[in-house]
């Protein structure tokens, strides 16, 4: 779900009115879940940074109104996410609390994964109009769905194989069609343009990554850590490429080479490249023994998302919510 800010008039009339009648606007009930409430302050915590996006960003003629639509869509957020944390607080529930060393573990290994310290983050998140402690209830929030989706919905999911047999031949196209390669990638910039020393700089740090690669180190932890291209953060991982798309330097190495194996340093005009191929498609029909893991992950995704729902729904008709915004 997204959501965005509340409107100017709004923020203005609060600094207007004064000290004491700002705190009632503030303290204004605009939810009541089971006896549990949502303020208008806490409302608008939560919206401040996506408010600041359609601020920023959003050139459209109905701008209040994508601010109303989306504030409301963040307050049925936050009345679900007040419904799951409730569900778990139940004694027969039987899903542990989500300890704060938990959450903060989750952090560390983001902020490894891109390469920022905490600091910088943290200043990130102020330019953004948020902070630690909203991150860290977000995320809380995520963990603690997650656990109950493996409890009350995914532990009940089954998969059979007539379902994936049939769900095969409906979508046959997907698994044909022009060859193409799903590849990870490693980039280090160094334009035609710049001097020696910084080509022959960015050379030598391919070989010595590639080197690092065929010792054993993860390829995508790699791309994490050093690449400067696309899908950095994910592993460099830029998902399947078909022929005809790529430099002819590029597709070259990458069709060429087999699921696995990792690409000598490849020299572009913009700098250098690792490639990695991790699947193939294309150029025939891959057999069912080939894809049934891949169709069975893609089944359960999608029962898992409607039993959810289902499972929400329930939860919401069984509970009191009272909205008052």
């Amino acid at each position: 779900m997204k959501a965005y800010r509340t409107g100017f008039a709004v923020i203005l009339a609060i600094f207007l009115i004064g000290a004491q009648a700002a705190a009632e606007v503030a303290d204004k009930i605009v939810a009541v879940v089971n006896g549990e409430i949502i303020t208008l302050s806490e409302l608008h915590r939560a919206f401040a940074p996506y408010a600041a996006h359609i601020e920023a960003n959003y050139k459209g003629p109905d701008k209040e109104g994508l601010l109303e639509q989306n504030r409301t869509a963040l307050l049925q957020r936050l009345i679900d996410q007040m419904l799951i944390e409730q569900e778990a607080k139940k004694s027969e529930a039987g899903v542990a609390a989500i300890r704060d060393e938990e959450v903060m573990t989750v952090i560390r290994d983001m902020l490894a994964k891109n390469q920022l310290t905490m600091q910088t983050y943290l200043k990130k998140l102020a330019e953004e109009g948020n902070t630690l402690e909203s991150v860290k209830q977000e995320i809380r929030g995520q963990m603690l769905r997650m656990r109950l989706l493996r409890r009350e919905v995914q532990s009940r999911i089954l998969v059979t194989d007539e379902e994936i047999g049939e769900y095969y031949d409906r979508h046959r196209q997907d698994y044909e069609g022009r060859e193409a390669v799903r590849i990870r990638q490693i980039f280090l910039p160094a334009p035609e343009g710049a001097d020696h020393a910084a080509r022959d700089g960015a050379r030598a740090e391919a070989n010595q990554l590639r080197e690092r690669i065929l010792k054993g180190e993860r390829f995508e932890v790699m791309a994490a850590r050093y690449s400067r291209g696309p899908a950095a953060a994910e592993g460099g991982d830029i998902g399947f490429v078909e022929r005809g798309v790529m430099m002819p330097e590029v597709e070259k190495a990458a069709f060429s080479l087999s699921l696995g194996e990792v690409s000598e340093a490849i020299e572009t005009e913009a700098g250098f490249l690792l490639l990695v191929v991790v699947d193939k498609k294309g150029a025939g029909l891959k057999p069912l023994s080939v894809v049934r893991d891949e169709i069975k992950a893609k089944i359960e995704d999608e029962k898992v998302s409607k039993k959810y729902d289902e499972w929400m729904d329930g939860i919401r008709k069984k509970s009191f919510i009272d909205i008052r915004l």
